[in-house]
């Protein structure tokens, strides 16, 4: 290791030195021997993993990572129930929220860019008995969340055949593993991939949708805001007449399109791969505004023009493309093709997200193994650094999608497994939040500059407030409907708010067992983990697709 990986900041020498100390590197300037320290494991964060991600690659992740069926499919559920005025403000009013999440978090892993990531920030900046919750949670909700995708993925191909939807499960499982445990550059370039799908696909719909409302279909029916007219902007949420019925719909696509949102941050964590985080990581925070600008609040508006929300097959469940919105508008105009496309398209997004759920979930039982929160063997990486058992541990969640073909107890047990992650993103965004607001608070008392950071995110500490302030929000109201008159279910209730105290009871049982403290502002280990590369050893991009999304960057 080089010297561009030890951290100075524009402090003292005194404290430099300290910072060195600290980072668990021996300075090899003073020492005058060949700069050949490594980084010490497990100190500031640091894993076994190595740093293989091109910025080409970390891009289109910030871009894409996360967009499953929620955004192509599950909109519809939420239109239906809120119309389109309550669609597209849910929509960005939740990409505000997340887009203050993602500046914070990205200002922390430009800084820290370690294999510890989240549960890390937590354990160094809140208390450890936290670290190990938000672990827990957080990889508890995207390990389960590969078998929710590749389950997707069977539904999906049964819109052209009827094979069994376990043989579909299988082979997407299959696929899921072997690439997981490829080096993670190959992880990388299967996200470029799907990613640039993705683009095509949603950049397709926009404009056929365009056509659709100017009358340029087969049909020669010209829409405009037809449906913003009839039957009106608002919907009433469940026979619930007037601005409280029009509310508790807004409420409803609020807590939808937060579930939607949940896996955009999850770029963040590939800072400790990244060659090149100072740079890569900044570009995907700033990036992510375009991301829910394209993605999110442009195709909440375009559905509100091309799909009347009372169309039944908003909320018929079908879980294939015959439930999207997109769909439904392209079989009314009379476009006979495009259907299957666009469910190709999901499929291949619903893949694509289980895929990246399962490096997500392997990345977290690394980080744990970096505060001695598991076993050491669960961080061990071949000598491609891939943190093989680690990737193995995740997958394993992932035939849990076997339930779903059951009926009865083993169906039911699989929702309940899926509600019980549902909430834990949410708690993650807060959380993280709260870990820049501590990280702020130790900057200023110990008196260190933001301006000796790598990279500011604007607007702080009140961007991480509003986001941390917001999320909080939102875990609290995502179960509403059951206290309203007639909807009581205690199943409901809790499947919906037991992701609550399940993030509690660890950090209680934590506390008690290894009697960790909240760590003062005077004591944040500020210097630990850094990374200061001036050379990175990055090649440029070869292929024409590279070029492409490297001009993109």
């Amino acid at each position: 290791m080089d010297i561009n990986n030890y951290s100075y900041s524009q402090s003292s020498p005194a404290q430099n030195q300290d910072a060195i100390e600290k980072s668990g590197y021996e300075d090899p300037r003073l020492q005058g021997n060949d700069f050949k320290e490594e980084p010490q494991l497990n100190v500031g964060g640091h894993g076994a993993t190595q740093r293989r991600l091109r910025d080409y690659q970390i891009t289109m992740i910030g871009l894409c990572s996360g967009i499953g069926t929620g955004l192509f499919v599950g909109t519809g559920s939420a239109y239906a129930k809120a119309g389109p005025a309550g669609l597209l403000l849910a929509y960005i009013v939740v990409g505000s929220v997340l887009w203050c999440v993602m500046q914070s978090i990205s200002e922390l892993a430009t800084l820290i860019p370690t294999a510890g990531s989240f549960p890390h920030w937590a354990t160094r900046f809140i208390d450890p008995a936290v670290g190990f919750s938000l672990a827990i949670s957080y990889g508890y909700c995207y390990t389960i969340a590969i078998a929710s995708e590749v389950s997707a993925a069977a539904i999906l191909v049964s819109y052209w055949s009827d094979i069994s939807p376990a043989v579909v499960i299988s082979i997407g499982l299959f696929l899921i593993l072997v690439i997981n445990l490829c080096n993670v550059r190959f992880y990388g370039e299967t996200e470029v991939a799907s990613g640039a799908i993705k683009v095509l696909c949603f950049l397709g719909l926009v404009i056929v949708a365009i056509v659709i409302t100017a009358g340029g279909a087969p049909n020669h029916d010209s829409i405009g805001f037809r449906y913003w007219n009839n039957p009106g902007a608002w919907t009433e949420f469940n026979g619930i007449s007037g601005t409280t019925g029009h509310f508790l719909g807004f409420l409803s696509a609020f807590v939808n399109a937060s579930f939607a949102f949940v896996g955009v941050e999850t770029v963040v964590i590939g800072a400790g791969e990244s060659v090149n985080p100072h740079r890569a990581i900044p570009k995907a925070a700033r990036r992510v505004t375009y991301r829910i600008g394209f993605f999110y609040v442009l195709g909440a508006l375009l559905i509100g023009l091309i799909v009347d929300p009372r169309n039944p097959n908003l909320t018929s469940g079908t879980g294939n493309a015959n439930s999207s919105p997109w769909v439904i508008a392209i079989k009314q105009s009379g476009i006979k093709v495009l259907p299957s496309i666009v469910n190709a398209c999901i499929l291949v997004s619903a893949w694509s997200a289980g895929n990246s759920y399962c490096w997500v979930g392997s990345r977290m039982i690394v980080a744990m193994t970096t505060d001695r929160q598991l076993p050491q063997i669960f961080g061990r990486t071949w000598k491609n650094g891939v943190p093989w058992l680690a990737v193995i541990t995740a997958w394993l969640f992932g035939p849990l999608a076997y339930l779903s073909l059951g009926s009865g107890g083993a169906s039911q047990a699989f929702s309940w497994l899926l509600n019980l992650s549902t909430v834990a993103g949410l708690i993650a965004w807060a959380t993280l939040c709260l870990c820049y607001i501590r990280f702020h608070r130790a900057l200023r008392v110990q008196g260190v500059s933001r301006d000796s950071l790598p990279w500011k995110s604007p607007f702080q500490p009140y961007t991480a407030w509003y986001g941390f302030i917001g999320s909080t929000i939102i875990t609290l109201i995502c179960g509403f409907p059951v206290f309203l008159k007639g909807n009581w279910s205690a199943s409901n209730f809790v499947s919906t708010y037991i992701g609550i105290p399940i993030f509690i009871v660890p950090i209680v049982g934590w506390k008690l067992i290894k009697k960790s403290k909240f760590v003062r502002a005077k004591d944040v280990d500020l210097w630990s983990g850094r990374y200061y590369p001036e050379h990175t050893g990055q090649k440029g991009p070869k292929t024409v697709a590279q070029r492409l999304v490297h001009s993109l960057a």
